[in-house]
C-alpha cells in the first residue's frame, strides 16, 4: 500500500508517520517540501502531487488551524481548510484512492449540553468553523471513498500545547484564571493516528464502513479542570510551582475575534461500534504526555 501524507510537520501529521509505518510506503510531504508540492494554497500543485505519487490512501493532516486569525483571512482559510480538500477528493476519485481528512467540533455552535453524534445539525458560529464544514462537504460531494475524522481539544508532546502553556504560568504566577464553560475532551494526536490506522485497515476490507465520525478521548472536563488536572499531576510530580489559586471564569473573560462553542462534547458511539474500539479516558493519555514533557 502506497500512503500520501499531507502535513507530516504538524502534531498529527507527525504521530500519523508512526501510526502508518506498518501499513506501507508513506510519501510524507508538508508546504516547504522539495521533492512533492504540499502547499494548500496551490491547488494545481497539490492535484499534481496526488498524480505523481499515485496514492492507494490519502491523508490529509494540514490544516488552518489559527482559529481567530481565520476571521481576518477567511479567503486564506477557505482554500486550505475547504478547497485543497475538495482538489484531494476529486483527484481520490478520479483514482479511487481513499481519502482521511480530519474535521474539528467548530461545525457546531456548542449549544445545549449533550454530546452530538454525526448526524447532528451543524451550525460553525466562526470562519474556521465554516471552512472545516465546507471541507467536509466537498469531500462528500466528490463521490471519492472517504473517512472524515472530527475531533476536538488536540494535543501532543511535541510542540506547543495548553498543558505545557499552563506549566509556564504555574511556575511563573501565584493566581491563574483559566474558562470553565467550555466542555470537551482532550485528545492526543497519537490516539488520532492510532485509529487512523486501524480505520484504515478496516476500510479497505470494508469499503461500506467509509463515512464521517467522531473521534475524541472518552470523558470530558473544562479548560478549567484540565489545567487543574495538569498542575496536580506536575505538583505530585515533584515540579516547583508559584500558583496557589486556579480560579474558573467564564468565556465571556477572555474575548477572541472567533467565538468558541461552549459544548464541544463528541459522541464516539459510532467509531466505537464500527471499528470495534474502546477509546480511553482523556486523563490517561494526558498523563502519558505528562510524564514525557515534564521527564518524570
Amino acid at each position: 500500500m502506497k500512503i500520501l501524507l499531507l502535513g507530516r510537520g504538524g502534531q498529527v501529521g507527525w504521530e500519523l508517520q508512526r501510526a502508518l509505518a506498518p501499513l506501507g510506503s508513506i510519501v510524507a510531504v508538508d508546504f516547504d517540501c522539495a521533492d512533492y508540492c504540499g502547499d494548500f494554497t496551490n491547488l494545481d500543485g497539490l492535484a499534481a502531487t496526488v498524480r505523481a505519487v499515485a496514492p492507494d490512501v490519502i491523508v490529509n493532516a494540514a490544516a488552518h488551524t489559527a482559529v481567530d486569525k481565520a476571521e481576518s483571512e477567511s479567503d486564506l482559510a477557505r482554500t486550505i481548510n475547504a478547497l485543497a480538500p475538495g482538489v484531494l477528493a476529486r483527484e481520490a476519485a478520479a483514482t479511487g484512492a481513499l481519502l482521511v481528512h480530519y474535521s474539528t467540533d467548530y461545525v457546531f455552535d456548542g449549544s445545549g449540553d449533550t454530546p452530538r453524534d454525526e448526524s447532528a445539525a451543524t451550525a460553525p458560529l466562526s470562519v474556521y468553523g465554516a471552512t472545516k464544514l465546507e471541507g467536509e462537504q466537498l469531500i462528500q460531494q466528490s463521490g471519492c471513498r472517504h473517512l472524515i475524522f472530527r475531533t476536538s481539544w488536540v494535543y501532543a508532546a511535541r510542540g506547543g500545547n495548553f498543558a505545557k502553556t499552563m506549566l509556564k504560568l504555574a511556575r511563573e504566577r501565584e493566581r491563574l484564571t483559566i474558562i470553565d464553560d467550555q466542555i470537551g475532551a482532550p485528545t492526543g494526536a497519537d490516539l488520532l493516528a492510532d485509529v487512523t490506522a486501524h480505520a484504515i485497515r478496516t476500510v479497505q476490507a470494508r469499503p461500506d464502513l467509509c463515512g464521517l465520525y467522531h473521534l475524541v478521548a472518552a470523558g470530558e472536563t473544562s479548560w478549567h479542570g484540565y489545567a487543574s488536572f495538569v498542575i496536580e499531576f506536575a505538583r505530585r510530580a515533584g515540579e516547583v510551582l508559584a500558583v496557589n489559586e486556579i480560579a474558573p471564569v467564564p468565556t465571556t473573560s477572555f474575548p477572541t475575534p472567533a467565538k468558541r462553542p461552549l459544548n464541544s462534547r463528541l459522541s464516539t458511539t459510532k467509531l466505537q461500534d464500527t471499528f470495534k474500539l474502546t477509546l480511553p479516558d482523556w486523563k490517561t493519555g494526558v498523563e502519558r504526555m505528562l510524564v514525557e514533557i515534564l521527564g518524570k
